[in-house]
């Protein structure tokens, strides 16, 4: 949790100089939405209130999920699967890989799109 706080400091202080772009994997399913069986996951790490909650904070800082922006209600996108059980085949994943931006650029998001193949 102290590595969620100083990264979301980070890029506040960046973002006070210029605007910013973070992608990649963060190890985190933000919203219920973004996991397949939220219930099953609630203390899974990826899925902790505490990292969940971490997520939010660093949107609430000025930042947003693209994908969530275009797609508010959107679900079963995932981009990432466990290699047991036939879960890619099954769509039963988590989406933890995101494209973060500046508030300063939410005009000029044109589209955010998960290809799983």
């Amino acid at each position: 949790m102290r590595w969620d706080e100083a990264f979301r400091e980070y890029i506040c202080s960046l973002d006070a100089k210029k605007p910013v772009v973070v992608c990649g994997d963060m190890n985190v399913a933000h919203t219920e939405m973004d996991i397949k069986n939220p219930k099953a996951n609630r203390t899974n790490p990826g899925f902790t209130d505490e990292e969940r909650e971490g997520f939010t904070r660093l949107v609430e800082s000025g930042f947003i999920d693209t994908f969530r922006r275009m797609y508010p209600e959107r679900r079963d996108a995932y981009s990432w699967w466990t290699y047991r059980f036939k879960a890619r085949e099954r769509n039963v994943g988590w989406r933890i890989d995101y494209f973060v931006v500046s508030r300063k650029l939410k005009d000029s998001i044109l589209g955010a799109e998960i290809h799983p193949e």
